[in-house]
């Protein structure tokens, strides 16, 4: 599917910072493009959508947003295919998810259109930061933000809506190892879990990294009520391979509706492999890997695509999974999202967006 030729007004940059930029070494999240997409919204109404250089911006103390966590953030991918030419994976999904989230926190919704258009725009002024390199990508981060100099607790009146790119190379360079939290939660039924809330993430960092400190790269995280039942694993959805079968939790208001983990699910389909969303709960996973019924065990999300996990300590005991080279179904479906992402292969669900240049 092909995105119309854009008029976004742009403004340049006197020189590109891209010469200074390693693609051979690109840590995630630290490189940002020379351009970002801004537009405001203010009397109800969004206005003035732009392409500027990117750049710091000037902000009251008093903004709502550093108050009371009005915030969201999106993530997406663009890749170049044979040709040259730019592809986005699945961006309506996250646009879709974006205001979901944007309704959870009470902020205005954005128009496809609108988004669309800006981040077509912005793609199309920075064409030359979307590496060609094998496993590397453009990362595209769309964010809001609430705006008035007010502090009192009400919705905002104004926000600002931005994307931001950067190139990035792997987010994981080999398989995690997690530890199910037994005290902290990521979120609770009725709450915002389900929504990219930027305040999600905080209360996140510090259960992290107490883990971390203990060895462990990544959290899995259990139910708010009875710390039973799995629902996600640090900042991904996640997913096992029990008796031959791939299991994930199923979704509610306290897991995040992820576009990986969709896109995974119909892969793995499409493959004829059995699917199930259900409850899991931590003890049938200890359980099944004991049995050596438990063959693959990774996380789903835009940053790291599929990310394997080795090991899962649970009160006090390390439980080894099989080696990732022998794991079927995630490496199988993992490369078969990468040749749709890449417009190597068939895109037969229409998730892929070209942008011509």
């Amino acid at each position: 599917m092909s995105v119309d030729t854009l008029t976004i007004p742009t403004e340049r940059v006197q020189q590109s910072r891209i010469s200074q930029v390693d693609f051979d070494n690109l840590q995630f999240g630290k490189t940002f493009s020379d351009h970002m997409f801004v537009v405001d919204y203010k009397d109800g109404a969004w206005q003035n959508p732009q392409v500027l250089p990117y750049g710091n911006m000037s902000l009251s103390p008093a903004t709502s947003s550093l108050h009371y966590g009005q915030a969201l953030f999106e993530g997406m991918k663009a890749y170049r295919d044979q040709n040259g030419d730019l592809l986005l994976f699945r961006p309506l999904a996250n646009h879709k998810r974006l205001n979901t989230s944007a309704e959870r926190l009470c902020m205005p919704e954005l128009p496809e259109e609108l988004f669309m258009q800006g981040l077509s725009q912005l793609l199309r002024t920075d064409a030359e930061w979307v590496p060609s390199k094998e496993g590397s990508s453009l990362y595209i981060r769309p964010l809001m933000f609430a705006t008035d100099d007010y502090i009192g607790v009400r919705p905002s009146l104004t926000y600002r809506f931005l994307i931001i790119t950067c190139p990035v190379g792997k987010y994981y360079d080999k398989p995690v190892k997690v530890a199910v939290e037994p005290h902290y939660v990521r979120s609770a039924e009725g709450g915002a879990g389900y929504a990219k809330a930027a305040g999600n993430y905080a209360a996140a960092l510090l259960p992290s990294r107490k883990m971390q400190e203990k060895g462990y790269d990544q959290l899995i995280w259990t139910d708010a009520k009875e710390h039973k039942y799995i629902e996600e694993s640090g900042t991904m959805n996640v997913m096992f391979v029990i008796d031959g079968v791939l299991v994930t939790p199923s979704l509610s208001t306290s897991i995040l509706h992820g576009v990986t983990r969709d896109s995974v699910l119909q892969v793995a389909k499409d493959l004829g492999y059995t699917v199930e969303e259900r409850r899991i709960a931590v003890d049938e996973v200890i359980e099944a890997q004991k049995n050596g019924k438990l063959s693959e065990a990774f996380g789903t999300g835009t940053a790291a695509i599929i990310s394997q996990i080795s090991l899962i300590h649970h009160n006090g005991q390390d439980y080894e999974l099989p080696p990732v080279e022998g794991r079927e179904i995630s490496n199988r479906v993992a490369a078969e999202l990468d040749k749709v992402r890449t417009g190597q292969a068939p895109d037969t669900h229409n998730w892929v967006h070209k942008i011509s240049l």
